[in-house]
């Protein structure tokens, strides 16, 4: 029997005669098919993730802008509280300097008002001490020129009665003034006169008229200091206004 020729139609094919050999690909399909749903999936999750990331780093952004922007009014306003606490501080410092100025000012017028009255008081101290002497001296006087008067009061009124001399103030303590008449021959009626100090130990003649010789004034003074004899006194001052009027 003949083989039928491989030329003709009803001839076997090549590939019939070749080995059936199975790829998979439904497999593979359905493998792609799964594995593409499971990207799309992480694409999917991903990319809302990145989504909310995305959100809470603009949400965390403006809570961090709205920090900061708190934080910047918060060092405003602390800034504002440590310039206000400042000037009151200075402000503080500079009453505290003026209520120091103040005290140190009053203190020293209280220092000066103290020294003030402790003067004052050795003042006091050393007037009483110039008043008890000075009346201590003036009873010694007074008892002195009673001791005077007891002795010379006979004569001061004889020169009074006949002589025509009279005493007379003026105005002024411890000083009197002698006045003289019937001491110019030529008128009886004209006076003369001259006051005495009798505030110190040593009598002083202040004034005179008519003008005397100086010297002679002296004298007369100088033997009164010394004795105190008034009586020969007002015989030598009237002796000098008698030379004078001559």
């Amino acid at each position: 029997m003949m083989r039928p020729s491989l030329l003709t139609a009803d001839a076997p094919s090549m590939a019939d005669s070749l080995p059936s050999i199975n790829f998979g690909f439904d497999d593979l399909r359905d493998r792609m098919a799964r594995f593409t749903e499971k990207f799309d999936t992480f694409i999917a999750t991903g990319r809302r993730q990145v989504l909310e990331e995305r959100n809470r780093f603009r949400i965390n952004v403006a809570e961090l802008q709205e920090d900061q922007r708190l934080r910047k009014k918060e060092i405003e306003t602390l800034a504002q509280k440590s310039s206000s606490h400042a000037q009151a501080v200075e402000k503080e410092a500079a009453e505290t300097a003026e209520m120091h100025a103040a005290i140190a000012s009053i203190t020293q017028q209280r220092d000066a008002r103290a020294q003030h009255r402790d003067r004052i008081r050795s003042e006091i101290a050393s007037t009483k001490k110039q008043v008890a002497q000075r009346v201590t001296a003036q009873q010694e006087y007074a008892k002195e020129v009673d001791a005077h008067a007891q002795s010379n009061g006979p004569e001061l009124d004889f020169w009074q009665s006949y002589l025509g001399m009279r005493i007379e103030g003026v105005g002024m303590a411890d000083r009197l003034k002698f006045v003289f008449s019937c001491v110019d021959e030529r008128n009886w009626e004209r006076e003369a006169w001259f006051e005495l100090d009798m505030g110190r130990s040593d009598y002083q003649v202040v004034n005179v008229k008519p003008k005397v010789e100086p010297e002679g004034v002296e004298r007369c003074l100088q033997r009164l200091n010394e004795h105190r004899d008034l009586g020969h006194f007002l015989k030598a001052m009237r002796g000098l206004i008698v030379a004078v009027m001559k």
